[in-house]
């Protein structure tokens, strides 16, 4: 049973805290998808990611181009998993089920702490997940280093 795990970014964006969590899920040996809700969003994301970080490249593709299912980590806007995720990292407010975050090793929910409407969906998703009985950690990285604060 997996669990779901809610980053609240209010210091770094996105584009650096990504990397991070990927190459933790890669050193795990999972494969991921990162689940967004808008193709030119991926494509700022692919191109970010093609930018690589301090820790070196990591690979990665986008769903519905060739070799999908070969990606250890894939971009998408679907709730398929066609590379055989055992992670799922939504973004932009991607929604994700109860039943898809049991059936996953971990799901992550990055949002930003600056954008209220960010902040809103991701409690309603909070709500959602842990009263079907989904484990869920919060994060916070306010104070400069992430910490977890509430855990159901």
């Amino acid at each position: 049973m997996g669990a779901a795990y809610f980053y609240h970014l209010t210091r770094q964006p996105l584009e650096a805290t990504l990397p991070l969590l990927l190459g933790k899920a890669l050193g795990a040996g999972w494969r991921v998808v990162v689940r967004g809700q808008a193709e030119d969003r991926m494509d700022w994301l692919d191109a970010k990611l093609w930018l690589g970080h301090e820790d070196g490249f990591l690979p990665h593709g986008r769903a519905g181009r060739a070799h999908e299912g070969d990606q250890p980590i894939l971009l998408s806007t679907s709730d398929a998993l066609p590379n055989a995720a055992a992670c799922v990292m939504c973004i932009d407010g991607a929604d994700i089920t109860p039943t898809q975050v049991n059936a996953l090793e971990r799901t992550c929910i990055l949002f930003d702490g600056h954008d209220d409407q960010a902040v809103q969906t991701a409690r309603n998703q909070w709500k959602i997940l842990s009263d079907a009985g989904c484990a869920a950690q919060y994060w916070s990285e306010e104070s400069g280093r992430w910490e977890k604060k509430a855990e159901s």
